[in-house]
């Protein structure tokens, strides 16, 4: 998915350029990446926010892999399930650690 990008944009861009832009692509929108990117999830339950608008959420949290790098993130979604935010993310050198911590919320 990320290699594709960076493939797009160099082609277009050129390796330099591409391969900048493809980094400020991906921190601009971590967030639909790391949902799109996960391989597991789970319902944690509800964000409870006194200044939130007329929209429910609730806190999952997803196990993924992204370019060879493994995360745990806590995301904030509606009952669509589209991300809204994302609380917190951690990332793991291997599967085995992402998988503990994964376990352990």
């Amino acid at each position: 998915m990320v290699s594709a990008l960076i493939a797009g944009l160099q082609i277009e861009f050129g390796d330099d350029a591409g391969a900048a832009l493809a980094q400020r692509f991906l921190g601009a929108e971590e967030l639909d990446f790391a949902w799109d990117a996960r391989i597991e999830e789970r319902w944690i339950g509800p964000f409870l926010d006194d200044d939130a608008d007329d929209i429910e959420l609730d806190r999952v949290r997803i196990l993924g892999c992204l370019e060879g790098r493994w995360f745990v993130a806590t995301m904030l979604v509606d009952g669509e399930g589209s991300p809204h935010g994302m609380l917190c993310k951690r990332s793991f050198q291997r599967r085995s650690q992402a998988l503990a911590a994964f376990a352990d919320a």
